[in-house]
């Protein structure tokens, strides 16, 4: 991971130099300095091949884990802002205790802000053993906290083990 914010610092900071000289050659807006940014950390990323070959498996994994991330993060605003235009109430809040596979401060911590950042799910409380997460859902599945409970450990759960082994 700290390869990755020195490849985003390097990518900026090539980005911030050729906007600050005009050289002339891009459109000077914030469409062309997203692009050049990631055509050069697209670059960088290429060439991390020849010294540091798990960057170059893990970059792939991390943009496909914030794209899970933000799909989630739109559907859960969905289900909310509709269930609250309409008249009927869907809502079926549950505390689940979610057996967890993550062992590690750092992925129960980045699970348990996860959950907490999407909207109907709150992360309450870890077991002292640290096996157990308990999280409140607003939300559930066909009364099935069983789906509810697999739906977060086969999506998000497995996507940060996924970036941190």
């Amino acid at each position: 991971m700290k390869l990755l914010f020195i490849h985003s610092a390097l990518a900026g900071a090539l980005v911030y130099v050729s906007f600050k000289q005009k050289l002339g050659l891009l459109p000077y807006n914030a469409a062309t300095a997203v692009l050049l940014f990631l055509v050069v950390l697209f670059l960088l990323w290429l060439t991390s091949y020849l010294y540091r070959r798990t960057y170059f498996i893990k970059l792939p994994k991390l943009f496909s884990f914030l794209f899970f991330f933000f799909k989630e993060l739109l559907v859960a605003n969905l289900k909310i802002a509709y269930d609250i235009l309409t008249p009927h109430y869907r809502m079926r809040p549950t505390v689940l205790a979610l057996p967890l596979e993550a062992s590690s401060d750092f992925e129960i911590a980045v699970l348990a802000n996860l959950i907490g950042l999407t909207p109907g799910t709150l992360s309450i409380d870890v077991s002292p053993d640290r096996r157990i997460l308990y999280v409140h859902t607003l939300y559930l599945f066909n009364d099935d906290a069983e789906q509810m409970k697999q739906h977060i450990k086969n999506g998000l759960e497995r996507k940060i083990l996924e970036l941190t082994t």
